[in-house]
C-alpha cells in the first residue's frame, strides 16, 4: 500500500510537471508569435511633429513628390517630411515601407544634395534633428504602438500670466514649439531622448543623453557626378606663352610621379626620386562621395606656445583660411613660391587677435590642417610656421578641401570669432582635379566667403581636361571679379599680395558672409483689431516671438521692429531699439493690445515709411503682416508701393481675413508668401514654413 501511494505521488508530481512545461511552451510561442504593431504616417508629417524620441512608422506610397520639403543629407532636421527624408537617405523608395527615427540634437548646419530622386535643402543650423534607418527595431526597445503628436491647443497659453511664461520659457517649446519636444525634462539643446527600455511610464523616466547608435544607417550622398580619373600635366621646358609650354603641357598622366619641369632660364635642380613622386590616379572609390568624412585633420592637435600675441589690423578683422595646394603637379619650386607668398600676406595683413587670424589647410588627395586660427596671433610666429609646411603630394582635390573646411575649421574650438567674416582662399595650380560646384554652395549657404586664385590655368589646348569647365565662376562668392584673381606664372604670383589683401579686408564686400538668418530686417505689422480679442492677441504675440527667436539678432545681423494698427497704427519698436535676441523678445511680450478698427492700407504705409525707409541699405527688408479680416482701406496700392521699393511681404490671414486682400499684400509668387488658417490657435503651423522660404529665397539669389 504504501509502494502504491508513492507511485501515485510521483505520478502525480510528474503529470503537473509536464503540463506546466506544456503551458509554458504555448507562451512562449504566443510570445514569440507576438508582433509589434507599426502605425502609419502621412508623407506631410514631420519628425518635429512626432513626440516620441525613437519610433518606428510605416511610410504610404508616393511621398517622393516636392511638395514635401526635407532639409539636410543623412542628419536632417527636424521639420523634415519624415518619409521624403527615407526616401532621400535610400532607406525605402516611393512606395512606401517601414522605417526607423532616432531624434538627436541640433546642428549647425545642414547640407541640402539630390539623392534617390528627393532634392533636399540647405539650412545654416535648426534646434533639433533626426536619423533614418530600416525600419527593425533595436534590442531592448520598446517602441510605441500609437504615436503621440504635439498638441496644436493649450489652455495654458490664454491666460495673461502663463503667456508671460509661454514667451520667455521652457513652455514655448512644449506649446507653441517650432521643433516639439517630449517633456521639460527633455532638453533638446543639450541632450539626445532614448527610448524607455522597460514597461515603465515613459512620463516618469528621463530621457538620458546618447550619441547615435552604430547600427544607424547612413548613407553617402552621391556626388554630382561620376568621379572621373585625375588628369594632371607636365609642364614645358620654357614659360606659358611659349610653343613648347603649349604642347608639352596636354601630357597626361593619370599614373605616373612625373612633376612639372622648371624653366632652366631660371634655375636648375636635381631630378625628385620617382618613389617619392609617386602618386594614385585617383584617391575616390568606386561608391565614394565628394562628402566623405575620412579626411585627415591635425586640428585636434593643442596649439603651440605663442612667444608674443599681437593686436594687429583692426581695420581687416576676418577668419582667414588658405588652401594651399600641395599636388604634385606643382613641383618643389612653386610650392616653395606657394609658401613665399603666405608669409608675404601674412605680414601684409597684420596677424592680430583684434585684427585678422589666418590658418593653412594643404590638399593633395585629401585636406588635411597644417593650423587653425587660435594657432598663431602674430604675423612673425606664423611666417615661422609657413616655411615649415611639408608638401603633401597627391591630385589636387580642391572640392574635398571645400567640404572639409565648411565642416570642420569654423568652429569655436578652432578659434572661430564668430563676428569676424570667414574667408576661404584657393590657391589652385591650373584647374582642380575633383568638381567643386556643390561644395563651393554649401560653404556659401554657410556664411563663408570664397576667393580663388588660380596660377598658370589651362590653355586653350588643355581645356578638354578640365573636369569641370568655368570651375571659378560656379565656386567663388560672387561671379564680379572681385572674388577671383587669375595669376599667368607662379613667379609673378608675388605681385598679386597687395591687391588680395585688400579685398579679403574690405569687409563691406564680403556679402557671402550674410545668410538667411543673420541679414534681414524683419518688420512685424499686427493687426490690433477688436475682432483679434485679448487671448487671441497674446496667441499672435507668441507667434512672432517663436519666427523672431529662429534669426541671429545684433544690430549687425537680423534687425527685429514691429507695428501694431487697428483704424490708427503704433510703433511698437524700431529696428535699431533692441540689439539682443532677449530684448527683442521681451519688447514682444510687453506689447498691449490696443483694440479697435482695420486700415490694413493705412498700416502697410506706416510700416514703409516708420519702419522700412529706416532700413540698412545691405539688409533684406521683410514684412510680415498678420491680420484677421478685411481692411476698411485699400490695401493694393501701398502694397505695391512697398514692393517697389523692396519690401518682401509676407501676408498671414487668420479666420475671416480676405484671400483676395492676402494674395494683394504677398510678393509674388503668392503662393510661397501668403498663408492662411481658420483660427489663431493653428498658426504656429507657419513659423517653419515662413523661415524656410525666407531662406530658400534668399539662397536662390543670383550671384553676379
Amino acid at each position: 500500500a504504501l509502494l502504491t501511494m508513492k507511485a501515485t505521488v510521483i505520478a502525480t508530481f510528474f503529470g503537473v510537471f509536464l503540463v506546466c512545461t506544456y503551458a509554458a511552451k504555448e507562451a512562449t510561442k504566443k510570445t514569440k508569435k507576438a508582433k509589434l504593431y507599426v502605425p502609419q504616417i502621412d508623407c506631410d508629417v514631420k519628425a518635429g511633429k512626432i513626440i516620441n524620441p525613437e519610433f518606428i512608422a510605416k511610410c504610404p506610397p508616393g511621398c517622393q513628390d516636392v511638395k514635401y520639403r526635407v532639409y539636410g543629407t543623412d542628419v536632417y532636421a527636424s521639420f523634415s517630411s519624415v518619409c521624403s527624408a527615407a526616401i532621400h537617405s535610400g532607406i525605402i523608395n516611393n512606395a512606401g515601407g517601414k522605417i526607423l527615427v532616432q531624434k538627436v540634437s541640433g546642428h549647425s548646419g545642414y547640407r541640402g544634395t539630390f539623392s534617390n530622386g528627393v532634392r533636399s535643402l540647405s539650412l545654416p543650423r535648426w534646434r533639433e534633428s533626426f536619423l533614418v534607418s530600416e525600419g527593425k527595431p533595436r534590442k531592448g526597445v520598446t517602441y510605441p504602438s500609437t504615436l503621440e503628436y504635439s498638441s496644436s491647443k493649450s489652455t495654458d497659453v490664454k491666460s495673461g500670466n502663463d503667456c508671460v511664461d509661454v514667451l520667455t520659457g521652457d513652455t514655448v517649446r512644449k506649446v507653441y514649439q517650432t521643433s516639439p519636444v517630449p517633456t521639460l525634462a527633455t532638453q533638446l539643446a543639450t541632450t539626445t531622448p532614448t527610448p524607455t527600455t522597460t514597461t515603465t511610464d515613459p512620463s516618469t523616466t528621463t530621457p538620458k543623453p546618447t550619441t547615435t547608435p552604430a547600427t544607424t544607417r547612413t548613407t553617402t550622398v552621391a556626388a554630382a557626378a561620376k568621379t572621373q580619373p585625375g588628369l594632371h600635366r607636365v609642364r614645358g621646358i620654357a614659360f606659358r606663352g611659349t610653343s613648347t609650354s603649349a604642347s608639352n603641357r596636354n601630357i597626361l598622366r593619370p599614373n605616373t610621379g612625373t612633376q612639372r619641369q622648371e624653366p632652366v632660364d631660371t634655375f636648375r635642380r636635381v631630378a625628385g626620386s620617382p618613389a617619392h613622386l609617386a602618386m594614385e590616379t585617383d584617391s575616390w572609390k568606386p561608391g565614394s562621395s565628394l562628402f566623405d568624412t575620412g579626411f585627415s585633420s591635425k586640428e585636434e592637435l593643442n596649439p603651440k606656445p605663442l612667444e608674443s600675441i599681437s593686436q594687429g589690423n583692426p581695420n581687416c578683422k576676418v577668419d582667414l583660411s588658405f588652401l594651399i595646394d600641395g599636388s604634385w603637379s606643382i613641383g618643389k619650386r612653386r610650392f616653395q613660391l606657394q609658401k613665399q607668398f603666405l608669409s608675404n600676406v601674412a605680414q601684409a595683413l597684420g596677424i592680430g587677435s583684434a585684427g585678422p587670424l589666418m590658418g593653412i589647410v594643404q590638399y593633395g588627395d585629401d585636406p588635411s590642417t597644417e593650423f587653425n586660427l587660435k594657432t598663431y596671433a602674430n604675423s612673425k610666429d606664423l611666417r615661422n610656421a609657413i616655411e615649415k609646411i611639408p608638401q603633401k603630394g597627391g591630385l589636387s582635390n580642391a572640392g574635398k578641401a571645400l567640404v572639409f573646411v565648411n565642416k570642420n575649421f569654423f568652429s569655436d574650438a578652432n578659434g572661430n570669432r564668430g563676428g569676424a567674416p570667414n574667408v576661404v582662399v584657393v590657391m589652385v595650380d591650373g584647374w582642380p582635379t575633383d568638381r567643386v560646384e556643390e561644395a563651393s554652395r554649401l560653404a556659401r549657404e554657410s556664411g563663408i566667403n570664397i576667393f580663388f586664385v588660380t596660377i598658370e590655368s589651362a590653355a586653350e589646348s588643355e581645356k578638354q581636361n578640365v573636369i569641370e569647365p568655368n570651375f571659378v565662376d560656379k565656386a567663388v562668392c560672387r561671379t564680379n571679379g572681385f572674388y577671383s584673381i587669375n595669376v599667368p606664372s607662379w613667379f609673378s604670383l608675388h605681385k598679386v599680395v597687395q591687391p588680395l589683401v585688400k579685398r579679403v579686408c574690405d569687409t563691406d564686400r564680403l556679402v557671402c558672409s550674410k545668410t538667411c538668418l543673420n541679414s534681414a530686417d524683419i518688420g512685424f505689422v499686427i493687426d490690433g483689431s477688436s475682432s483679434v480679442g485679448t487671448s487671441n492677441f497674446r496667441t499672435v504675440l507668441q507667434f512672432v516671438a517663436n519666427i523672431s527667436k529662429e534669426f541671429e539678432i545684433s544690430d549687425t545681423d537680423t534687425r527685429i521692429g514691429a507695428v501694431q494698427y487697428t483704424y490708427e497704427q503704433r510703433l511698437e519698436f524700431s529696428f535699431d531699439k533692441y540689439s539682443t535676441k532677449q530684448d527683442v523678445l521681451s519688447a514682444i511680450k510687453r506689447i498691449s493690445y490696443w483694440s479697435g478698427g482695420t486700415s490694413t492700407g493705412a498700416a502697410i504705409s506706416y510700416a514703409s515709411e516708420q519702419l522700412f525707409s529706416k532700413s540698412k541699405p545691405n539688409k533684406r527688408k521683410i514684412m510680415i503682416l498678420i491680420t484677421d479680416g478685411r481692411s476698411y482701406d485699400d490695401v493694393r496700392v501701398p502694397a505695391m508701393a512697398a514692393h517697389h521699393n523692396g519690401v518682401i511681404a509676407y501676408s498671414v490671414g487668420v479666420a475671416w481675413a480676405a484671400q483676395d486682400e492676402l494674395e494683394a499684400i504677398a510678393t509674388d509668387p503668392d503662393k510661397e508668401h501668403s498663408f492662411f488658417v481658420d483660427e489663431f490657435d493653428n498658426l504656429y503651423r507657419f513659423v517653419n514654413q515662413l523661415i524656410q522660404n525666407i531662406c530658400t529665397e534668399f539662397n536662390a539669389q543670383p550671384r553676379n
